[in-house]
């Protein structure tokens, strides 16, 4: 199998996002900058000196470290984001279980690898940045890891209560014991078991918030890289966004205009990611959790809380910490807050930044170069070793298995068995004719003793027939369970293994530091990260 990479258009990737990476011109009405062209992001450099709120926002990011109880580490992160001129390149993540799926660190190391590169080019401090996605109350979708088990890939939850609040919010309870026993229970103990529990264990234990656990996971994981921790859900953070939170109420119309004027653009020729709405905020309450806001006759309206207008934004302006915003206004007040050249997304979040071009100059801002994340497969030893034994690429596995192994079966029966011991046994009558008459012409009476003798050649080949049959049925047999775990290991649960596999699987078999290591690697061979799907280990 080709190891060297595989295009973005040979797997299951958008047109969209495809376009984006092949051919952006066809996308300059949708998106501020080439993020490709180092140009284009030297221009947005040029202009960006500092944010709205970024003099007000580290001393309160501060107080958010200390509350996460990663102070001690991020604290160098900070500082740098103070230097005068610094700039970031940021990225984000749903607050996962045990660090969600591996595309969450490859993002990560993406943020990490620009922020090099650039403050390299623009000889400026260039902090790379995760933003947790601590306002997101889809409980169902982070409360669960992916793992390569002992005889399959298994997608463990966690059965802890949702309370409809900010996942950020809730708490850890005591069905932590036993998603932490199912996931144990599926790992292999290795040399570095030990110490990968000693971590989780360390962020993941009752009494705990789920932002605090991931937080401080990811912390020990990319802070010595440089990575600094951010996040809105926090009430120093929330008291700077007021005037952008007053706005997207106040000048709602314009809001949902801007939105939908390049929604509806984007549609008629790709997608459209995600639908508008009237509001793209969402009211805390104590009763009801993140629920959210609509327009109605009388005013607006969240859950059974009703406000006139103006009273809405009185509330805003008194209590923005009640007040969180949705998937459109996340991106807007996070590049209020932070100085961002760029922001490194995914295929999905790349669709709807399509969306959001006219929504940033309503806000007064322009939008950022945004970057595509590294994307991998990690192929291990024992599975590149039976690849070499198959006829498919890597990019053939993304197929259903039933299309693999039919695919496989008409392959293996190119050679007619049947055909070729037929030939063999007209072959071995017509060399027997000689023989035959040359010792009846000898001995009439041994020719009953030759028929039989010729008549055993004949069934010694059907033996021998039978055994290649049943050779061939088993090793078909074995090559088709290799292709079933060939295609689990590289697309698992039906999709790409970034997607669904916990990054601490290939911890547990490679140690704390594989990261760290990877990116080392990549900056070592100065692999071009945006062209292609790489497969490595």
């Amino acid at each position: 199998m080709d190891i060297s990479g595989c295009s973005f258009t040979e797997l299951s990737y958008s047109n969209l996002f495809n376009t984006y990476i092949n051919n952006f011109k066809k996308l300059d009405n949708f998106y501020q900058y080439d993020p490709l062209d180092e140009h284009q992001v030297k221009d947005r450099a040029k202009g960006l000196r500092s944010s709205a709120y970024l003099k007000d926002l580290i001393p309160a990011l501060k107080a958010y470290h200390e509350e996460l109880g990663i102070l001690s580490d991020q604290s160098e992160a900070l500082n740098k984001l103070g230097e005068d001129g610094s700039l970031v390149v940021v990225t984000g993540q749903q607050l996962g279980m045990y660090g969600g799926p591996i595309y969450t660190v490859y993002k990560t190391m993406t943020a990490v690898l620009l922020a090099r590169k650039y403050e390299k080019i623009l000889g400026r401090p260039v902090v790379p940045v995760f933003w947790l996605a601590d306002e997101d109350h889809d409980f169902e979708e982070i409360a669960w890891t992916g793992i390569f088990g002992r005889n399959d890939f298994h997608k463990l939850r966690y059965e802890g209560e949702s309370h409809n609040l900010p996942v950020s919010q809730e708490i850890i309870s005591e069905y932590i014991s036993t998603f932490r026993s199912s996931v144990k229970e599926e790992l292999f103990d290795t040399d570095f078991s030990g110490k990968l529990w000693e971590q989780l264990d360390e962020h993941y234990q009752k009494g705990k918030t789920h932002v605090q656990a991931f937080a401080g996971l990811m912390n020990d994981w990319f802070a010595k890289e440089g990575v600094l921790i951010a996040g809105s859900n926090f009430p120093q953070i929330k008291a700077l966004l007021k005037t952008d939170f007053h706005h997207s109420i106040a000048e709602s119309k314009a809001v949902f205009d801007a939105i939908e004027s390049k929604s509806s653009e984007i549609e008629n020729v790709f997608h459209r990611q995600v639908m508008n709405g009237d509001s793209n905020l969402f009211y805390l309450s104590e009763e009801e959790g993140r629920t959210k806001i609509h327009k109605t006759e009388y005013g607006w309206k969240a859950g059974e809380t009703q406000w006139k207008e103006e009273e809405l934004l009185a509330e805003i302006n008194e209590y923005p910490s009640k007040f969180s915003p949705n998937v459109f206004l996340r991106p807007i007040i996070q590049d209020k807050l932070l100085p961002t050249l760029g922001y490194v997304a995914g295929p999905g979040e790349i669709a709807y930044y399509g969306q959001m071009k006219n929504l940033y100059s309503e806000f007064s801002l322009e939008m950022p170069p945004i970057f595509p994340r590294f994307t991998a497969t990690l192929v291990e030893s024992g599975i590149s070793r039976i690849v070499e034994k198959l006829p498919f690429k890597f990019c053939e596995y993304d197929k259903r298995i039933e299309d693999l192994e039919s695919q496989y079966v008409e392959q293996a029966e190119t050679i007619d068995i049947e055909a070729v011991f037929s030939e063999w046994k007209e072959k071995l009558d017509e060399v027997a004719q000689q023989p035959q008459q040359i010792i009846n012409d000898i001995d009439p009476t041994l020719e009953g003793t030759v028929g039989k003798t010729v008549a055993g050649f004949s069934n010694d080949l059907d033996r021998l027939k039978g055994k290649v049959y049943r050779s061939v049925k088993q090793q078909e047999e074995t090559q088709l369970k290799r292709i079933e775990k060939i295609k689990i290991n590289l697309f698992p649960d039906g999709g790409l293994q970034e997607r669904s596999v916990s990054p601490i699987y290939f911890m547990n078999k490679y140690g704390l530091d594989i990261w760290s290591n990877l990116l080392a690697e990549i900056q070592d061979k100065g692999l071009d990260l945006t062209r292609h799907h790489f497969i490595e280990l």
